[in-house]
Protein backbone atom coordinates (compact mmCIF):
# COMPACT_ATOMS: atom_id res chain seq x y z
CA UNK A 1 0.00 0.00 0.00
CA UNK A 2 1.32 3.56 -0.94
CA UNK A 3 2.14 5.49 2.64
CA UNK A 4 0.25 8.43 0.88
CA UNK A 5 -2.42 9.77 -0.55
CA UNK A 6 -2.93 13.59 -0.93
CA UNK A 7 -5.55 15.49 -3.25
CA UNK A 8 -2.98 17.58 -5.91
CA UNK A 9 -2.87 19.37 -8.54
CA UNK A 10 -0.36 18.49 -11.50
CA UNK A 11 2.43 21.58 -12.00
CA UNK A 12 4.85 19.92 -14.47
CA UNK A 13 6.01 17.28 -16.12
CA UNK A 14 9.81 16.02 -17.44
CA UNK A 15 11.13 13.01 -19.10
CA UNK A 16 12.88 10.87 -17.31
CA UNK A 17 15.01 7.80 -19.54
CA UNK A 18 12.95 6.13 -22.09
CA UNK A 19 9.40 5.86 -20.37
CA UNK A 20 9.41 7.52 -17.13
CA UNK A 21 8.29 11.26 -16.13
CA UNK A 22 9.91 13.19 -13.55
CA UNK A 23 5.94 15.28 -11.88
CA UNK A 24 6.17 18.40 -9.73
CA UNK A 25 2.86 18.35 -8.02
CA UNK A 26 0.74 20.35 -5.19
CA UNK A 27 -0.70 18.72 -2.79
CA UNK A 28 -3.39 20.66 -0.03
CA UNK A 29 -1.74 18.66 3.20
CA UNK A 30 2.42 18.78 1.67
CA UNK A 31 2.75 21.61 -0.45
CA UNK A 32 4.80 20.81 -3.83
CA UNK A 33 6.32 17.93 -4.36
CA UNK A 34 8.36 16.21 -6.86
CA UNK A 35 8.41 12.85 -7.71
CA UNK A 36 8.96 9.86 -10.10
CA UNK A 37 6.37 8.24 -12.30
CA UNK A 38 7.60 4.82 -13.57
CA UNK A 39 6.60 3.61 -16.73
CA UNK A 40 4.11 6.82 -17.12
CA UNK A 41 5.42 7.54 -20.77
CA UNK A 42 4.02 4.21 -22.09
CA UNK A 43 0.46 3.93 -23.91
CA UNK A 44 -1.13 1.66 -21.12
CA UNK A 45 0.26 3.58 -18.04
CA UNK A 46 -1.57 3.15 -15.08
CA UNK A 47 -1.76 7.13 -14.59
CA UNK A 48 -3.74 7.60 -18.27
CA UNK A 49 -3.74 11.55 -18.53
CA UNK A 50 -4.11 11.91 -15.04
CA UNK A 51 -0.76 13.74 -15.16
CA UNK A 52 -1.70 16.38 -17.30
CA UNK A 53 -0.56 20.52 -16.74
CA UNK A 54 -3.38 21.34 -13.57
CA UNK A 55 -5.07 18.31 -13.60
CA UNK A 56 -6.66 17.92 -10.21
CA UNK A 57 -6.01 13.97 -8.70
CA UNK A 58 -5.92 11.92 -5.71
CA UNK A 59 -2.29 11.29 -5.78
CA UNK A 60 -0.41 8.01 -4.27
CA UNK A 61 3.03 7.87 -3.57
CA UNK A 62 5.53 6.57 -1.56
CA UNK A 63 8.05 9.17 0.52
CA UNK A 64 11.53 8.23 1.85
CA UNK A 65 14.04 9.38 4.20
CA UNK A 66 16.62 11.44 2.65
CA UNK A 67 15.32 11.57 -0.86
CA UNK A 68 14.14 14.59 -2.92
CA UNK A 69 12.35 12.48 -5.63
CA UNK A 70 9.07 10.74 -4.00
CA UNK A 71 7.85 7.47 -5.77
CA UNK A 72 4.53 7.85 -7.59
CA UNK A 73 2.05 4.85 -7.06
CA UNK A 74 -0.83 5.68 -8.55
CA UNK A 75 -3.02 8.70 -9.39
CA UNK A 76 -6.92 8.84 -9.84
CA UNK A 77 -8.44 11.98 -11.53
CA UNK A 78 -10.75 14.70 -10.32
CA UNK A 79 -10.64 17.51 -12.82
CA UNK A 80 -8.86 17.28 -16.01
CA UNK A 81 -8.51 20.70 -17.89
CA UNK A 82 -9.40 19.22 -20.94
CA UNK A 83 -13.09 20.76 -21.88
CA UNK A 84 -11.20 23.86 -22.54
CA UNK A 85 -7.98 22.70 -24.36
CA UNK A 86 -9.57 23.81 -27.59
CA UNK A 87 -9.41 27.94 -26.85
CA UNK A 88 -5.59 28.94 -27.73
CA UNK A 89 -6.10 31.14 -24.58
CA UNK A 90 -7.54 29.22 -22.39
CA UNK A 91 -4.49 26.87 -23.18
CA UNK A 92 -1.73 28.95 -22.67
CA UNK A 93 -3.27 30.39 -19.61
CA UNK A 94 -2.94 27.13 -17.98
CA UNK A 95 0.77 26.90 -19.04
CA UNK A 96 1.11 30.13 -17.52
CA UNK A 97 -0.20 29.32 -14.09
CA UNK A 98 1.54 26.35 -14.21
CA UNK A 99 4.86 28.10 -14.74
CA UNK A 100 4.20 30.68 -11.62
CA UNK A 101 2.90 28.13 -9.46
CA UNK A 102 5.97 25.60 -10.19
CA UNK A 103 8.55 28.45 -9.90
CA UNK A 104 6.49 30.61 -6.53
CA UNK A 105 5.63 27.83 -4.25
CA UNK A 106 8.38 26.27 -2.35
CA UNK A 107 8.54 22.90 -1.86
CA UNK A 108 6.98 21.39 1.37
CA UNK A 109 5.25 24.45 2.52
CA UNK A 110 1.62 23.37 2.51
CA UNK A 111 -0.64 26.50 1.35
CA UNK A 112 -4.43 26.17 1.39
CA UNK A 113 -5.18 29.57 0.18
CA UNK A 114 -3.13 29.01 -3.11
CA UNK A 115 -4.53 25.31 -3.31
CA UNK A 116 -7.78 27.18 -3.24
CA UNK A 117 -6.91 29.72 -5.63
CA UNK A 118 -5.74 27.72 -8.27
CA UNK A 119 -9.09 25.72 -8.04
CA UNK A 120 -11.45 28.60 -7.86
CA UNK A 121 -9.77 30.24 -11.12
CA UNK A 122 -9.18 27.42 -12.84
CA UNK A 123 -13.54 26.27 -12.83
CA UNK A 124 -13.56 29.91 -13.64
CA UNK A 125 -11.77 29.17 -16.73
CA UNK A 126 -13.47 26.25 -17.26
CA UNK A 127 -17.18 28.32 -17.02
CA UNK A 128 -16.37 29.53 -20.46
CA UNK A 129 -17.89 32.83 -19.82
CA UNK A 130 -17.37 36.11 -21.46
CA UNK A 131 -13.73 37.61 -20.57
CA UNK A 132 -13.18 34.28 -18.05
CA UNK A 133 -9.89 33.90 -19.11
CA UNK A 134 -8.73 37.05 -18.94
CA UNK A 135 -10.55 37.99 -15.98
CA UNK A 136 -9.27 34.41 -14.47
CA UNK A 137 -5.71 34.88 -15.15
CA UNK A 138 -5.45 38.63 -13.69
CA UNK A 139 -7.36 37.51 -10.61
CA UNK A 140 -5.01 34.46 -10.52
CA UNK A 141 -1.75 36.42 -10.97
CA UNK A 142 -3.01 39.44 -8.54
CA UNK A 143 -3.36 36.84 -5.72
CA UNK A 144 -0.04 34.69 -6.60
CA UNK A 145 1.28 38.03 -5.55
CA UNK A 146 -0.33 38.63 -2.71
CA UNK A 147 -0.28 34.95 -0.82
CA UNK A 148 3.11 35.28 -1.34
CA UNK A 149 3.64 38.95 0.36
CA UNK A 150 4.84 40.62 -3.15
CA UNK A 151 2.12 42.88 -3.41
CA UNK A 152 3.25 46.48 -2.35
CA UNK A 153 0.10 49.23 -1.98
CA UNK A 154 -1.08 50.73 -5.09
CA UNK A 155 -2.81 53.62 -4.39
CA UNK A 156 -0.02 55.28 -2.23
CA UNK A 157 3.23 56.85 -3.82
CA UNK A 158 5.86 54.76 -2.14
CA UNK A 159 8.43 58.01 -2.92
CA UNK A 160 6.51 60.82 -1.10
CA UNK A 161 3.69 59.35 0.43
CA UNK A 162 0.60 60.94 -1.58
CA UNK A 163 -2.54 59.20 -1.80
CA UNK A 164 -2.99 58.61 -5.59
CA UNK A 165 -6.60 58.33 -5.83
CA UNK A 166 -7.28 58.93 -9.38
CA UNK A 167 -3.86 60.57 -10.11
CA UNK A 168 -1.38 58.58 -12.41
CA UNK A 169 0.60 55.78 -11.05
CA UNK A 170 3.83 54.70 -12.54
CA UNK A 171 6.11 51.54 -11.97
CA UNK A 172 9.15 49.85 -13.34
CA UNK A 173 11.12 46.52 -13.72
CA UNK A 174 13.00 45.70 -10.65
CA UNK A 175 10.92 48.48 -8.51
CA UNK A 176 8.28 46.99 -5.99
CA UNK A 177 6.59 50.52 -5.55
CA UNK A 178 4.62 52.51 -7.12
CA UNK A 179 4.97 56.37 -7.68
CA UNK A 180 3.39 59.27 -8.32
CA UNK A 181 3.99 61.55 -11.49
CA UNK A 182 6.43 64.08 -9.63
CA UNK A 183 8.66 61.03 -7.88
CA UNK A 184 8.55 59.38 -11.53
CA UNK A 185 10.46 62.50 -12.72
CA UNK A 186 12.79 62.05 -9.87
CA UNK A 187 13.34 58.65 -9.20
CA UNK A 188 12.93 56.91 -12.18
CA UNK A 189 12.56 58.89 -15.22
CA UNK A 190 13.45 55.99 -17.84
CA UNK A 191 11.78 53.00 -18.53
CA UNK A 192 8.51 53.18 -16.40
CA UNK A 193 4.77 52.45 -17.36
CA UNK A 194 1.77 53.30 -16.25
CA UNK A 195 -0.34 51.80 -14.17
CA UNK A 196 -4.07 52.99 -14.75
CA UNK A 197 -6.60 53.99 -12.29
CA UNK A 198 -9.35 51.62 -14.06
CA UNK A 199 -6.69 48.90 -13.28
CA UNK A 200 -5.96 49.89 -9.56
CA UNK A 201 -9.72 49.87 -9.36
CA UNK A 202 -10.40 46.45 -10.89
CA UNK A 203 -7.07 45.61 -8.33
CA UNK A 204 -9.10 46.66 -5.06
CA UNK A 205 -11.99 44.84 -6.03
CA UNK A 206 -9.77 41.69 -6.81
CA UNK A 207 -9.12 42.13 -3.37
CA UNK A 208 -12.59 42.04 -1.85
CA UNK A 209 -14.81 39.91 -3.96
CA UNK A 210 -14.73 36.59 -5.67
CA UNK A 211 -13.16 35.73 -9.19
CA UNK A 212 -16.92 35.30 -10.55
CA UNK A 213 -17.87 38.93 -9.50
CA UNK A 214 -15.59 40.81 -10.83
CA UNK A 215 -16.60 44.15 -13.18
CA UNK A 216 -14.50 45.88 -15.60
CA UNK A 217 -16.64 45.89 -18.65
CA UNK A 218 -16.40 43.51 -21.58
CA UNK A 219 -12.93 41.45 -20.59
CA UNK A 220 -10.29 40.94 -23.40
CA UNK A 221 -6.52 40.68 -23.67
CA UNK A 222 -6.43 44.80 -22.93
CA UNK A 223 -8.14 44.68 -20.03
CA UNK A 224 -6.07 45.09 -17.30
CA UNK A 225 -2.85 43.81 -19.24
CA UNK A 226 -1.17 47.21 -17.52
CA UNK A 227 -1.88 45.18 -13.77
CA UNK A 228 -0.66 42.20 -15.35
CA UNK A 229 2.34 43.50 -16.22
CA UNK A 230 2.89 45.16 -12.69
CA UNK A 231 2.08 41.98 -11.01
CA UNK A 232 4.18 39.93 -13.88
CA UNK A 233 7.24 42.64 -12.51
CA UNK A 234 7.08 41.26 -9.27
CA UNK A 235 6.98 38.15 -9.89
CA UNK A 236 9.86 38.71 -11.85
CA UNK A 237 12.05 40.13 -9.40
CA UNK A 238 11.33 37.67 -6.94
CA UNK A 239 11.86 34.66 -9.22
CA UNK A 240 15.34 36.64 -10.74
CA UNK A 241 14.28 34.95 -13.87
CA UNK A 242 11.98 35.89 -16.66
CA UNK A 243 8.29 34.57 -17.18
CA UNK A 244 8.59 32.45 -20.45
CA UNK A 245 4.98 32.10 -20.85
CA UNK A 246 3.74 35.50 -20.00
CA UNK A 247 4.97 37.57 -23.16
CA UNK A 248 3.27 34.44 -25.08
CA UNK A 249 -0.18 34.93 -23.31
CA UNK A 250 -0.45 38.68 -23.80
CA UNK A 251 0.38 37.39 -27.46
CA UNK A 252 -2.33 35.44 -27.87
Amino acid sequence: MPARVSEAIVLQTYPLKESDLIVSFFTRDSGKLRGVAKRARRPKSLFGSGLERLSQVKMAYFERENRELVNLDSCDLLQSQFAVLSDYAAGVALDYMAEISEQMLPAHEPNEKYFRLLLTVLEHIRSGSPGAVWRGVTYFTLWAVKISGLLPEMNTCQGCGLVLDQDRAFFRCGANAVLCVECKRIYQPRDAWELSFQSREIAGQMQRLPVSQITGGEWTRETAADLRRFLQQQIESHIERRLITAPVLEGA
